[in-house]
């Protein structure tokens, strides 16, 4: 599913009259260059020192290739013109799902799958994780492979713990679901603006960007990642699928 999805983005062509102008119609003065073919750099998986064969964790990815990446949490949001504006851009994505959220409407991230979006794993209910058992945790993430991969026929190696909320007994039933990566983010986009977890306050290559969801009456999804989108231009960079730099 992985190769198909990689196919499917490099096959997707803008729709509509004059497509080349199709970044003027989201907001963007200029056209959203394509990441590289083939990444420079993929991130070697290798032990976490909590111990041998536990899933690696990131909030960027070193990588050569100007490129940061666009993430998207719970599945609340489900605007169509969403799906429009991943196809017309040809823009790399990847969602992580909550079944309790997303469930209904899952038809939506199934069209958004097939245009190349990856589906990743945020667990059955979005619970915070840290502190309870080991068999509540495994539930709750093998629970949500089973769902995405039954819903969706997608196999997720990515997994982000709600709320940032984990612990080493998160890893450890993380790794018998069969995620190799907790994904964190280093930019996260408000209402407003950009805020950074660490380091330096401006998007760098490698940056994972958490697009996270509007619990208010501000911009829609299609406006918050568009202006995520012309920042990320204003620094010279282009938005790269994650799942090509994290295998």
């Amino acid at each position: 599913m992985e190769r198909l999805g990689r196919k499917a983005a490099e096959g997707v062509h803008p729709h509509g009259p004059g497509s080349e102008q199709a970044y003027r119609r989201w907001g963007l003065t200029e056209p959203l260059a394509r990441p590289p073919l083939h990444p420079a750099d993929s991130l070697a998986l290798s032990p976490q020192a909590g111990g041998r064969g536990l899933p690696r964790i990131v909030d960027h990815v070193p990588t050569r290739d100007r490129v940061v990446f666009l993430t998207y949490d719970d599945g609340a949001e489900q605007d169509p013109r969403f799906v429009d504006m991943v196809r017309d851009l040809r823009l790399p994505v990847s969602m992580f799902l909550t079944d309790s959220i997303a469930g209904p409407g899952y038809g939506h991230f199934a069209r958004l799958h097939r245009l190349g979006a990856g589906i990743q794993n945020h667990t059955l209910d979005h619970r915070a994780l840290a502190g309870l058992p080991y068999a509540g945790q495994r539930a709750e993430i093998c629970g949500q492979q089973d769902r995405l991969r039954s819903r969706l026929g997608a196999h997720p190696r990515l997994f982000r713990p709600p709320y940032a909320s984990f612990d080493t007994t998160t890893l450890r039933a993380a790794a018998r679901c069969g995620i190799s990566t907790v994904v964190l983010w280093r930019a996260a986009m408000t209402p407003t603006d950009l805020v950074f977890t660490h380091g330096e306050h401006h998007l760098r290559p490698g940056d994972i960007i958490l697009v996270g969801p509007d619990e208010t009456t501000g911009p829609s999804l299609r406006e918050r990642t568009a202006r995520v989108l012309r920042w990320v231009q204003q620094r010279g960079l282009t938005v790269g699928r994650l799942e090509d730099y994290l295998r």
